[in-house]
């Protein structure tokens, strides 16, 4: 019996039951492994740590999406840094409207093996016309970025270690504001509320983020394959309040069917617990 187990901290171990390791290969930036098992389907992992599988990857792909195109239906260009397993360039696809998308993701083996391993996530993303890939450092494009050049910037990033790091640092937030448009919206990775290490990160992005935009909310989600299953992100803009400047119908008229975003939840997931403001609000 075969068993994959990844730590949640230093007396909580996660496992999953697995049929065979379909691939694992030490890439330029970190350990890639891809498993096959009955209850998750195909999962893939990072350093050790689940990004993505088959069974809820739709949960985290929906969340990180399409709030941010329910509260500015006008979308069109969209930077994703990170995402190489495509799940959240394939949610922003779907959005006819949307004219230019550009995923800017380090590790070029991640898309590669999820292209083959994976395909619920990243097929038929490379396809689309609207998309420009890119494998190199996420930091260092935003750096070099045109002033206001996007109107949506989605940071789909790995937890703020190793090649995660830089995406989660002052100087990155203060480029990304400067490449929004006036409108623009930042979703980025937010980490989790529960755990001791998980809730120091997210402590310190928030503060970090609400020093540079003028909105900075958080909202939550559930992701039973993440440690704790209590998963947030955090929604930052130059003008648009995720809760008062919801435009529900207009988001209605795309006509997407998803299995977990709905426009009552859009509300509800800003509504957070009051352990989670408590520790928002607290300092380091």
């Amino acid at each position: 019996m075969n068993w994959y187990t990844e730590q949640w901290s230093n007396d909580c171990k996660f496992s999953i039951k697995y049929n065979k390791v379909l691939h694992s290969e030490k890439s330029a930036y970190q350990q890639i492994d891809f498993y096959q098992g009955d209850e998750f389907g195909t999962f893939f992992t990072l350093d050790g740590l689940m990004m993505v599988n088959e069974k809820d990857e739709f949960i985290y792909h929906d969340m990180i999406v399409h709030p941010a195109f329910a509260t500015n239906p006008s979308i069109k260009k969209v930077l994703i840094i990170g995402g190489g397993d495509g799940g959240t360039a394939r949610e922003v696809l779907r959005y006819k409207t949307v004219e230019e998308v550009v995923m800017v993701e380090i590790d070029e083996r991640v898309f590669r093996l999820c292209q083959k391993y994976l395909p619920i996530t990243a097929k038929g993303v490379e396809e689309d016309s609207r998309m420009q890939l890119r494998f190199e450092d996420g930091l260092a494009y935003v750096k070099n970025a045109p002033d206001e050049s996007f109107d949506l910037i989605i940071v789909d990033s790995t937890d703020p270690i190793s090649v995660g790091e830089g995406l989660f640092t002052t100087a990155f937030y203060q480029e990304c504001y400067r490449v929004l448009n006036k409108d623009g919206i930042l979703i980025n990775q937010h980490e989790s509320p529960y755990f001791a290490e998980d809730a120091s990160h997210m402590r310190r992005a928030h503060k970090k983020i609400k020093s540079i935009f003028p909105i900075a909310k958080v909202y939550q989600y559930h992701m039973p394959t993440y440690p704790s299953g209590h998963w947030l992100f955090g929604f930052a803009s130059k003008t648009y309040d995720p809760i008062k400047d919801i435009q529900a119908e207009e988001w209605e008229k795309f006509g997407l069917k998803t299995k977990y975003y709905n426009t009552d939840l859009h509300v509800g997931s800003f509504c957070l617990p009051t352990y989670v403001k408590e520790e928002l609000e607290r300092d380091e």
